[in-house]
């Protein structure tokens, strides 16, 4: 599938991609408006993930008084997170080491 093989660095099948990734840092867009950024730790194969120095990004749309939509963001920071696969509907990953 890749013509330009990295030592052992190729994307075959689609957790080759999360493979790769381990030790990188993730952005995981989750269900119920809400989005992870933070280091991969560890995965497995239903896509649950493990993400360190994880920064929380919850967007909360709210209506005012005139019925106009107001969008709030609440950032958290977290040490440690485990994230449930069925949870996650994107995982981008911004590349491995060489």
């Amino acid at each position: 599938m890749a013509d330009n093989e990295d030592a052992g660095a190729t994307v075959a099948e689609p957790l080759d991609l999360v493979r790769l990734s381990l030790d990188e840092i993730v952005f995981v867009k989750l269900r119920g408006d809400r989005e992870l950024k933070g280091r991969l730790h560890a995965y497995d194969s239903h896509c649950n993930l493990v993400l360190g120095d994880v920064e929380e990004t919850i967007y909360v749309v709210e209506e005012d008084e005139n019925e106009e939509e107001i969008t709030r963001t609440i950032k958290k920071q977290e040490e440690m997170l485990f994230v449930r696969g069925e949870s996650a509907l994107t995982t981008i990953c911004n590349g491995h080491r060489r």
